[in-house]
């Protein structure tokens, strides 16, 4: 097995951090102009100002919300979180990492048959750092999981 190919120690966290930056800096950013406005515009009512408030919170727990996909492998398997939902997965549960030219991001083929989407690892703004990722993840794969070959 060549270097570039050596799986990362464990564990390791695999996320989208620039796309996790520019969520939560817009969440941020939104939630301090709509707070500001609300103060700053004299014709509106405490009930209005409350509601300008409360929809700048809404929108920045949205984006953080999104902003919370990652992949995390251990020395006992892999934990995919997504953006509502959380699967831990034994290694070997997980037969094959794909990221296809066009895919949105990673898939893990499971070994009942089924397909889990893994968007700790998307292509959208840093294409390299995904692929780099859904290689460490395709070696950690190969290196744990039990093979009946």
């Amino acid at each position: 097995m060549t270097d570039a190919s050596a799986p990362p120690a464990l564990p390791v966290t695999f996320r989208p951090t620039r796309t996790r930056a520019v969520l939560l800096t817009a969440g941020a950013a939104m939630f301090v102009v709509l707070t500001v406005v609300a103060f700053l515009l004299p014709t509106l009512s405490p009930g209005e100002r409350t509601s300008f408030v409360f929809t700048g919170a809404l929108l920045c727990g949205v984006l953080v919300l999104l902003s919370r996909p990652k992949v995390v492998a251990d020395d006992s398997g892999v934990t995919v979180v997504n953006i509502a939902t959380s699967r831990r997965l034994a290694w070997a549960e997980i037969v094959q990492v794909n990221l296809r030219p066009g895919d949105p991001w990673v898939f893990l083929n499971l070994s009942d048959g089924t397909s889990l989407p893994a968007l700790g690892i998307q292509p959208g703004i840093a294409r390299q750092q995904a692929i780099g990722d859904a290689r460490a993840l395709r070696a950690l794969v190969d290196a744990r999981a039990p093979r009946g070959d």
